[in-house]
């Protein structure tokens, strides 16, 4: 849209594919990521087993190439046709890194990424937010590469959105203080839809193509109903919580049906929050958006402030290369300031990522 500063708060790189089996030392190299490509099959794997398969898209329907997932002089070329003026990088490979369920592998992957990603986008940090890797099977990990990538620089550091097995779901106090030492660092806590997961595809039968993306969306409701109800985020005001594609409309209905059920089964509700339920979702969770212009009128109930748009780049359900006339059509119809507009697509994202622009200071 003319005029306004683009933020997209979603986008992804790839890392070089022998990137953990390079940087993993001797003992450990058994766990590293890699894909390997079977026919037009595209599997992601250790060594041991088999994480994800995914086949491949073997024509492009539009012919449009993306030379950004690797290069970053092409990525920028790639920003500059679709209009996107900074964005905040997620891994691809790393994606998976919560399928490990070696401690010390989980660990040292995320360092390795963490590592590798700091270097990548360095000299690069007015157009791109960095997102570290967490490691989650020990949280007292978790929170010394916290504190480590704080150092660095970092303002985001992701953690998976649906916690596996063996890990404390998201309402447990033992996550507490994961969340306070984000809080006090000023690092922003992102869960990417998909992470954690065993698999992403819940469904092979009938409409599984818009059954499986669809549900993507679950996991970013799943996570900020038992980071509220269970009392991790009011105990823990300061840190704020992005969910990443799984679409913000779900936000304001989630937070009105948490506050009814608050109310209405109160006599059975522990722990007690300080505030209402919607009140600390509007407090500190942002959720990025493409497409569901839903969100954007229901602003009442989550603030403007939790939405953000995103491009998705690269992966083919993003809006690149048309995402100037997606961003020229989000608000049709709907009543809303050029301040909101120019929040939404970019100054809200671009502030609680701390994108070192003076505009956003």
């Amino acid at each position: 849209m003319p005029g306004h500063f683009i933020f997209s708060a979603d986008s992804h790189v790839r890392e070089p594919n022998d990137l953990f089996r390079d940087g993993l030392p001797a003992s450990l190299r058994q766990h590293a990521i890699h894909a390997v490509r079977e026919g037009e099959t595209l599997i992601t794997r250790t060594d041991e087993e088999v994480i994800f398969k995914m086949r491949l898209n073997v024509v492009d329907l539009e012919g449009v190439k993306r030379v950004g997932l690797h290069d970053l002089n092409g990525r920028i070329l790639d920003m500059e046709k679709d209009g996107i003026d900074a964005e905040i990088c997620f891994p691809s490979l790393g994606l998976w890194a919560y399928a490990i369920k070696h401690i010390d592998a989980e660990y040292a992957t995320a360092q390795v990424y963490n590592d590798w990603n700091n270097g990548f986008f360095a000299g690069h940090l007015d157009r791109f937010v960095r997102c570290a890797i967490l490691p989650i099977r020990d949280l007292r990990h978790t929170v010394e590469e916290l504190k480590r990538v704080a150092r660095l620089g970092f303002t985001a550091a992701m953690l998976p959105s649906v916690t596996p097995t063996g890990v404390p779901r998201y309402n447990d106090p033992a996550w507490d203080p994961v969340f306070r030492e984000a809080g006090a660092l000023g690092v922003v806590i992102v869960m990417h839809t998909g992470t954690g997961l065993e698999t992403v595809i819940h469904e092979r039968g009938p409409g599984a193509a818009v059954v499986n993306y669809t549900r993507q969306m679950n996991d970013g409701i799943d996570a900020v109903t038992y980071l509220v109800s269970g009392g991790v985020l009011d105990r823990n005001p300061q840190c704020q919580v992005a969910i990443i594609e799984c679409g913000a409309s779900w936000l304001g209905a989630l937070a009105e049906r948490m506050d009814e059920v608050y109310h209405a089964h109160a006599a059975f509700v522990q722990p007690k929050l300080s505030v209402k339920p919607s009140e600390v979702i509007r407090r500190q969770i942002k959720a990025s958006f493409q497409h569901d212009r839903a969100c954007i009128a229901a602003r009442a109930v989550t603030g403007h402030e939790a939405l953000m748009w995103a491009s998705d780049y690269p992966h083919a359900e993003g809006t690149f290369p048309h995402s100037r006339e997606i961003v020229a059509s989000l608000f049709d119809g709907i009543e809303i300031s050029e301040k909101e507009k120019a929040d939404i697509l970019g100054g809200n994202a671009a502030r609680l990522f701390r994108l070192p622009r003076p505009e956003f200071q």
